[in-house]
């Protein structure tokens, strides 16, 4: 039976690998519209014919590589599962000591190693891809120190978040959902609270705008927008990729609008007012506190979701799973499975939210700068340098794109620049 179930997912898992690559490449069209060939929106008026090739070979294989990664994952938590490899690891950790605290550290880190190992093949991929196409500027040996931080700051927070989910599960179960909801409210905002100042410094230095004319002229729109701030921050992104970017970070005392070094090497003064009128709309319009809300509700949903599921497949399939009770570390395997496939289900629905919040964005940055010239150069650049598809396909935008599509953007520009001059 273990066989068989094993050979099924890997044959389930490699065809549906071979269906979103036949997708991708001879059945997506990410072609521009005819009535906007010419336009601002046509990659062909800002990229050259190499730059198009590219973009498009990127775009394709970064898209592959996503829709086969996050079931790679769910099978390799089936297979942990019913080759009762997750087992062994709570068996050694029982072994070993009497403290479940103890036991938990034991049996994560084991788990932990794991995924690192059999997940570590798409991350050096993805690295390698970037590197190639000019992306990433990053070292290998710099990656790996990147990787080494990624796997000991989220084996931290899994052992507290385990540890502490398990005692629940334990001592309410029934409702240990409910418990670990309300428990992870005051979590989730202490971590986005303490993430700018004591998480993001592991990876990267930060410090204020060294261009204090840049950035008496964005404190300037941030007085305008009644943002109470003292400093833009500066991040040294060159040093790992030709990527640009900016954002909103943190909540309360602790909130922070940062521009990466790249952003501010290629982009000229009027492009980067855009840019940070736009992060700064998210300001304005709590979307980070909206954010937070949509989050949390989700969460609700999916632990109430994830706790039936859990108690009905260990109740109908406890020997073929080698899970014995809900309360076992060793179903922790199905529980990181099963909201996975939420999280994956959901994500049209959170995408569809936060493309709606960055439209509302872009359309206060037009408003506040009034430069639409510089608002449409901006995207273009955008797209030129990360290399992404101005029109991905319906599917890839759906599960993907938190942003709208370039297309989508440049589109409304233009249509708001028409309103403008009548």
């Amino acid at each position: 039976m273990v066989r068989k179930w094993a050979f099924r997912a890997v044959f389930a898992y490699l065809l549906f690998g071979l269906v979103m690559y036949v997708y991708l490449y001879f059945l997506a069209d990410s072609s521009v519209p005819e009535s906007l060939k010419g336009s601002s929106a046509d990659p062909e008026t800002f990229m050259n014919s190499r730059e198009l090739l590219l973009s498009e070979e990127y775009s394709n294989i970064r898209n592959l590589l996503f829709f086969l990664s996050t079931p790679y994952e769910w099978v390799f938590y089936f297979l942990i599962l019913i080759l009762g490899i997750s087992r062994k690891f709570e068996n050694w950790a029982v072994e070993i000591t009497k403290f479940r605290f103890l036991q938990t550290g034991i049996f994560l880190f084991w788990l932990t190693l794991t995924s690192f190992i059999a997940i570590f093949p798409f991350q050096y991929i993805s690295h390698t891809l970037s590197k190639k196409y000019n992306i990433s500027t990053q070292s290998f040996s710099g990656w790996m120190k990147d990787e080494f931080t990624d796997f000991w700051v989220n084996y931290l927070m899994m052992f507290v978040i385990v540890t502490v989910l398990y005692w629940l599960i334990r001592r309410f179960p029934k409702k240990w959902w409910l418990a670990a909801w309300a428990l992870s409210v005051p979590f989730s905002i202490f971590l986005m609270f303490i993430q700018p100042v004591l998480i993001d410094p592991l990876y990267n230095d930060f410090y204020p705008l060294k261009d204090k004319q840049l950035e008496e002229q964005i404190l300037t729109l941030a007085s305008k927008a009644n943002i109470p701030t003292d400093h833009v921050y500066e991040v040294n992104m060159s040093e790992e990729t030709n990527a640009l970017n900016a954002y909103v970070t943190g909540v309360g005392s602790n909130s922070r609008i940062v521009l990466w070094d790249t952003t501010l090497n290629k982009l000229n003064k009027d492009e980067i007012l855009f840019i940070m009128a736009h992060e700064m709309a998210h300001y304005v319009e709590k979307h980070i506190y909206i954010g937070i809300g949509i989050y949390l509700l989700f969460s609700l949903v999916g632990l109430w979701i994830a706790a039936k599921w859990m108690a009905r497949l260990v109740e109908k399939h406890s020997e073929s799973l080698k899970v014995k009770r809900v309360s076992h570390l060793s179903s922790l395997p199905l529980f990181l499975l099963i909201t996975s496939v939420l999280l994956f289900a959901s994500s049209p629905i959170s995408n569809w939210i936060s493309r709606y919040q960055e439209v509302r964005a872009d359309r206060y940055a037009i408003e506040m700068t009034g430069n639409k010239e510089a608002a449409i150069s901006s995207f273009q650049q955008l797209s030129k340098v990360g290399l992404s598809q101005v029109n991905p396909p319906l599917i890839v935008k759906i599960f993907r794109y938190g942003h709208p599509t370039m297309l989508e953007r440049l589109k409304t520009l233009e249509e708001y620049e028409g309103k403008e001059t009548q």
